[in-house]
């Protein structure tokens, strides 16, 4: 297996949150025109699609290349989002770019899910190597990930079909990336508690 190279957190950041803000951005700026393009009118919310769906590829090429490697859901996530923010773009309607993150949390749950009925956590699978914990541990954290996801895919439902576009776009900028951050420090305790020690702190406590 090809190692994974090592880049700096803020390079990282900058590729997977830079489209999102980027997108988010441009929308702000445009949300209230419509464009005339080879005689369809399309509102500022497709436009800002049309800009992201490009940027989102790029920046998953960059961090393919700088890294060497991909997880499953971060290529999950570019297709999802060519496939709907493309038919969204194809048909005129923003829905089909909204609904995007309700299926990608499900389709997250269910394959954890899955696992879990099988004994086994995916996750751990996916990110043993940046978080080792014992076996229990990755269990828990799976089953808490996997009600995390579903309880996303609701919300996201609830938002786009019941609020504003400027609602859910401001949800899915900033209120989907402030969720994901207050869960993974509400795991705090449980990634101490369950911690695999490393080799070095087993030989320092020999």
């Amino acid at each position: 297996m090809k190692p994974q190279k090592k880049i700096t957190t803020r390079l990282k950041l900058s590729l997977e949150l830079g489209p999102i803000i980027l997108f988010f951005i441009l929308y702000s700026r445009i949300k209230d025109q419509s464009f005339d393009i080879f005689g369809t009118p399309y509102q500022g919310f497709i436009i800002a699609t049309a800009v992201f769906i490009p940027v989102m590829l790029l920046a998953t090429a960059v961090l393919w290349w700088k890294t060497g490697r991909l997880s499953r859901m971060q290529v999950m996530t570019a297709i999802l989002v060519v496939v709907f923010g493309g038919l969204g773009i194809w048909f005129n309607d923003d829905s089909f770019f909204k609904m995007k993150p309700t299926i990608l949390y499900v389709m997250f749950a269910g394959i954890l899910g899955f696992g879990l009925l099988r004994g086994e956590s995916y996750l751990q699978y996916l990110m043993e190597e940046a978080m080792p914990l014992k076996p229990e541990g990755w269990m828990i954290f799976t089953r808490r990930m996997t009600l995390y996801f579903v309880a996303l895919a609701i919300a996201n439902e609830i938002v786009w079909r019941t609020m504003s576009t400027d609602a859910w776009v401001n949800f899915k900028t900033f209120g989907l990336t402030s969720a994901t951050f207050l869960f993974f420090m509400a795991q705090m305790r449980l990634f101490q508690r369950y911690a695999v020690a490393s080799l070095e702190d087993e030989q320092d406590q020999g």
